[in-house]
C-alpha cells in the first residue's frame, strides 16, 4: 500500500467512535471503593438491574473492536498469510474455550471486577480493576498493559492474570490503550502512561497501596510500557513538570517483550506483520529509535534517566517465535551496561504463549506466577504464609487440549 493510502488510514481515525453515553455515564454513577478496617467483603456496586447496562456495555466495546478489526483487513489485505493465520488462531481459541469461557464469566459476573473505570478523555480511556475478596489493609497493586500486536490488544486480554493474583491479595489494574490503526505508537505510549498516573494517584481509592505499584506488560505491552517507563524517567530527569513518578513504581516485569525496534522490524515482516503496516504503527522509520526502550536508555542526555528506573525483570521463553528471546537478552545486557538494574529470567522451551495463557490455563504450580507472588509479598511475611497455604491453582482447560492448541498457535 502507498504512503498515500496510509495516511488516508490514519487521517480517518479521528472518526472511530467513542463509548456510548450510557456505558460512560454509568460508570460515573459508580461509587468509589473505601478501604475496608475489618476483615469481610468490600462494599460493592449494586449490580440489580445492570444487566441492560452491561450487555450495552459490552456491545459497544464489541462494535469498537470489530470496526477496528476490518479496517485493518481492508489494510492488510486478505493473502494466504493472513487467511491461515486466522484460521489457526479461531481453532486454538476453540481448543481453548473452555478455560477462556470461565474466565469471560469471572470477568462479566465476579462483584470484585470493576469494569472499565475511566482514567482520560481519549477513546479506549479504560481500565479494569481486579481485587481481592478481602480488604483489611492497603494492598500491593500491579499495573498491567495487555499485548496483542500493537492491533489487537485489549485490557480484558489481562482477566485471567487478574483473577489469580486477586486470589493472592494483589490488586490487577489492567490498562487499555488505543490500537492501530485508532492510534499510533505515540498515543499508545500517552495511553499507557496516563493510565498508569491515575492508578499512582487514585488507587488508595481502592484499597491500593500507592507505596506498592508494579507495573508489568506482555508482548507488544511489555513495548508499550518500558516506552512509557523509560520516557517518563527521561522528563523526571530534565525536571519537566509529570503526573507520576518512576519512585512510585517498585519494580517493572516485562514479559516477551521486543525493546529494539529496528532489530525487528524484518523479523515481524517475515511474521506476517508488514514492513509497511509496522513503520505505519511506529509513525516511519524514523521514529523506531525514539521508542526503542533499549536504544532510549544508551542516549547520552539520558544518563541521569538510567538511575531514576526502578529493578527490571524480564520474563522469556527460549521457543518464542513471535518475539525472539534475545530481544530482553539484549535489553538486560544494555542495562547492566548503561548502570541499571535489571534481571532476565528465562524459560527454557517456553513458547510466546505459554507464560501467559498455557500455563496458567493448566493449574497447578507456575513458575512464573510463582516468582511474581514472592516477589510483591518478598517484605510481608504474613501473605508469605498465606501464599505457601494456598491451595494449588484449578485447572481450567484439559491437558490433550492445551497440547493441541500449543501445536497450532499462531503466535
Amino acid at each position: 500500500m502507498g504512503m498515500e493510502n496510509q495516511g488516508q488510514l490514519l487521517g480517518r481515525t479521528s472518526t472511530l467512535p467513542t463509548f456510548p453515553s450510557i456505558a460512560v455515564n454509568y460508570q460515573r454513577r459508580r461509587r468509589k471503593l473505601p478501604l475496608n478496617k475489618t476483615k469481610s467483603t468490600p462494599p460493592l456496586i449494586n449490580r440489580r438491574g445492570s444487566l441492560s447496562r452491561e450487555i450495552g456495555h459490552a456491545a459497544a466495546e464489541t462494535y469498537l473492536i470489530t470496526r477496528l478489526t476490518f479496517k485493518l483487513l481492508s489494510y492488510l489485505g486478505l493473502g494466504y498469510r493472513w487467511i491461515t493465520r486466522f484460521l489457526g488462531l479461531a481453532l486454538y481459541a476453540m481448543l481453548l474455550m473452555p478455560g477462556f469461557l470461565q474466565v469471560a464469566y469471572y470477568y462479566f459476573f465476579s462483584p470484585l471486577v470493576r469494569r472499565s473505570v475511566v482514567y482520560g478523555d481519549q477513546p479506549r480511556n479504560r481500565l479494569d480493576l481486579y481485587l481481592p475478596a478481602k480488604i483489611d489493609s492497603p494492598k500491593p497493586v500491579v499495573a498491567f498493559v495487555t499485548g496483542g500486536a500493537w492491533i489487537i490488544g485489549y485490557k480484558a486480554w489481562g482477566s485471567l492474570l487478574g483473577k489469580q493474583l486477586s486470589e493472592h491479595d494483589i490488586i490487577v489494574a489492567c490498562i487499555d490503550y488505543r490500537n492501530f490503526p485508532q492510534g499510533t505508537i505515540g498515543d499508545m505510549v500517552e495511553d499507557v502512561s496516563q493510565g498508569i498516573s491515575f492508578v499512582c494517584s487514585s488507587i488508595a481509592d481502592y484499597g491500593g497501596d500507592p507505596n506498592r505499584i508494579y507495573l508489568m506488560g506482555q508482548s507488544a505491552g511489555a513495548h508499550i510500557s518500558s516506552c512509557a517507563l523509560v520516557k517518563q524517567a527521561v522528563k523526571e530527569s530534565r525536571a519537566e513538570t509529570v503526573s507520576w513518578s518512576t519512585s512510585q513504581i517498585k519494580a517493572y516485569f516485562g514479559l516477551s517483550g521486543g525493546y529494539n525496534l529496528p532489530n525487528l522490524v524484518d523479523h515481524f515482516n517475515n511474521r506476517g506483520l508488514y514492513r509497511s503496516v509496522f513503520l505505519s504503527v511506529m509513525e516511519g522509520e524514523e521514529s523506531l529509535k525514539k521508542f526503542s526502550p533499549e536504544i532510549m536508555v544508551q542516549d547520552w542526555s539520558s544518563k541521569a534517566a538510567v538511575h531514576l528506573l526502578p529493578h527490571i525483570i524480564l520474563f522469556h521463553g527460549s521457543s518464542d517465535s513471535s518475539i525472539p528471546s534475545d530481544s530482553s537478552k539484549a535489553f538486560v545486557d544494555t542495562l547492566h551496561r548503561v548502570g541499571a538494574q535489571a534481571e532476565l529470567i528465562l524459560y527454557d522451551g517456553k513458547t510466546h504463549t505459554d507464560l501467559f495463557l498455557q500455563d496458567p490455563l493448566r493449574g497447578g504450580k507456575d513458575d512464573l506466577f510463582d516468582y511474581i507472588v514472592a516477589y510483591i509479598h518478598a517484605n510481608d511475611k504474613e501473605a508469605l504464609a498465606k501464599d505457601a497455604m494456598a491451595p494449588p491453582r484449578k485447572r481450567l482447560v484439559p491437558e490433550i487440549l492445551i497440547k493441541l492448541a500449543r501445536r497450532i498457535s499462531p503466535f
